[in-house]
């Protein structure tokens, strides 16, 4: 995989130019994109499933429990230590004891040191209290059945170059069966400046900055993690290396709260296994705290997400892939975010609370069950190019996004548009459900370029606006009912709850002959007919279409 920075080139306009409304942007917050249109966006030639990304990063180097053995441990005992010990050699160390002071590793560069703690408790009010200094490899691990404390200085120095409780020039591995309690007072609580992996144990950390942050990488396999943060959660900002600076959850049960990123990668932020809780919340409204955020790629392959943050749920920089896991995302701005792809290929995808639900450049649902309710869009394809989107009841053109579905279950609920491309809107497959509004320019189905059906079954309710065609027909009709409202088309062709209140109710499905009238009930009651194919008038607000507005030749069938 390699990882390209480049201006992002303005695509072509095309000739169609059509009535809608397609929002640009993922915030009222977001900045105004200026008429020369350029941003400098991530390209990432790869695959979006954990196995391609981990593939192109450089593996973590982590200390097994099996690489030592506790029979070979030097026992010491911290209460008789007077300020700092030392450990100067390679071995295994089994700490005991209360230090008010420092342990530092200075040992050999080919050395692999063990510090076993057996129930310390450990404070430096001047500094950090574990600082390892030189080594090949250090390992901390926690004895079964102890509890061991460690904290730091209240602040540092600008210039200090170890300025957390537990601080690391070289990789460290967290081990045991025991617990670690942190509290990083000053800055950062476990730091490192190689690689940081986490194989099991009960890891307690209050930081006031970063709780835990392994510079080329921060690998989670195993443990029961409670991270309380000022900061970001758990950090990776090796930005000088496309092969570095990644984070990889692949076990343990992890509960992040954080003041500003609960996840943070300068690259990928990889997610297969695990339990994990994150709560992202910004001191003050401004602070964009969110959930997970990846420079490059962000996957989830399995394992099972709660996030909640004050901005967006998971973004990332470049493209972003679901095709496994449980994922439940409540936040201030967009559910998901990413500058390029969305794809999702399986597993469960729920938006419970957003400003928009699912936004990218093109995004593809090919599998799993999504479900999304924002109070803005709910899934919007859009690129920042201001030609599409030129203002309410302007023509505005098809800058070249795309939102494809060829599988899966999605249902939407879109304060505005449900579903909204400033390109194209391909449905092939899969069942989709959406709700919009059927008032000016906002509607359940709004491209700026073709709407087209070549299989699949989609309902919506709301307004349709766009360029239909494809193979597969299609009907409209006006028809209002509200949240709750039971619709049927035809002999029971299709039986449903509304998911808000409509004004038009429109239906696409491999089982629709063209030509053929169908009724629609709402509640039980006849409330329209409509022929496959047709446009049924309505009643729409001021400069909105009736569904199924602009098809070609009035037909739900290209010519």
């Amino acid at each position: 995989m390699r990882r390209l920075i480049y201006p992002l080139i303005p695509l072509s306009l095309t000739a169609m130019v059509l009535a809608g409304c397609a929002s640009t942007t993922s915030s009222a917050a977001t900045s105004e994109t200026s008429s020369s249109f350029a941003a400098e966006t991530v390209a990432v030639d790869s695959e979006l499933t954990a196995d391609a990304v981990l593939a192109a990063n450089e593996d973590a180097t982590v200390t097994r429990d099996d690489e030592w053995s506790e029979a070979d441990a030097d026992d010491i005992d911290l209460s008789s230590v007077d300020g700092t010990l030392t450990i100067d050699a390679a071995g295994v160390y089994r700490l005991t004891g209360s230090l008010e002071g420092q342990v530092v590793v200075a040992a050999p560069e080919d050395a692999v040191v063990v510090l076993l703690l057996d129930g310390v408790d450990i404070a430096n009010p001047d500094g950090a209290a574990i600082d390892v200094q030189t080594a090949d490899d250090v390992a901390i691990v926690t004895a079964a059945g102890t509890t061991n404390t460690v904290s730091d200085a209240a602040s540092y120095a600008d210039d200090v170059d170890a300025n957390a409780a537990i601080h690391s020039t070289v990789d460290l591995t967290l081990s045991g069966s025991g617990t670690l309690q942190v509290t990083g007072n000053g800055n950062d609580g476990i730091v490192t400046t190689d690689d940081l992996v986490v194989l099991s144990g009960e890891i307690v950390v209050d930081a006031a900055d970063d709780a835990l942050r392994g510079k080329d990488a921060l690998v989670i396999e195993g443990g029961t993690l409670d991270l309380t943060a000022g900061g970001d959660g758990l950090k990776s900002d090796q930005d000088d290396d496309e092969t570095r600076g990644y984070v990889w959850i692949d076990g343990g049960h992890l509960t992040v709260q954080s003041g500003d990123d609960a996840i943070s990668a300068a690259t990928d932020v990889v997610v297969t296994d695990g339990v994990v809780d994150l709560t992202a919340t910004g001191a003050t409204t401004e602070d964009s705290a969110k959930g997970i955020v990846a420079g490059a790629v962000a996957v989830v392959d399995g394992g099972d997400l709660t996030i909640d943050a004050t901005d967006d749920g998971v973004h990332s920089d470049g493209s972003i892939g679901f095709g496994g896991g449980v994922v439940t995302i409540s936040s201030g701005d967009d559910g998901v975010h990413a500058e390029q792809r969305l794809e999702i290929r399986d597993g469960s995808v729920t938006v419970t609370d957003s400003f928009e639900g699912l936004e990218a450049v093109d995004i593809a649902v090919s599998g799993g069950e999504v479900d999304v309710t924002a109070s803005d869009d709910g899934i919007n394809a859009a690129s920042g190019d201001p030609a599409g989107d030129t203002g309410p009841g302007t023509p505005q053109a098809d800058t070249g996004e795309s939102i494809v579905f060829s599988g899966g279950t999605v249902v939407v609920v879109g304060g505005l548009d449900g579903i909204d491309s400033n390109g194209s809107l391909t449905f092939s497959g899969g069942e989709v459900r959406v709700a919009g509004l059927f008032t000016g320019g906002d509607g359940a189905l709004d491209a700026n370029g073709d709407i087209t059906f070549d299989g699949g079954t989609v309902i919506a309710t709301g307004g349709i606006h766009g360029t239909l065609g494809g193979s597969q027909s299609w009907i409209a009709a006006a028809a209002t009912g509200s949240t709750g409202s039971e619709v049927t088309i035809g002999d029971d062709t299709v039986l449903y709850t509304a998911d808000a209140d409509f004004g038009a109710v429109f239906y696409s499905d491999p089982t629709l002959t063209s030509g053929t009238t169908y009724e629609v009930f709402i509640d039980g009651s006849s409330v329209a007919t409509a022929t496959s194919g047709d446009v049924v008038e309505s009643q729409a607000g001021p400069g909105g279409q009736a569904p199924g507005g602009g098809a070609p030749g009035g037909g739900g069938q290209r010519p």
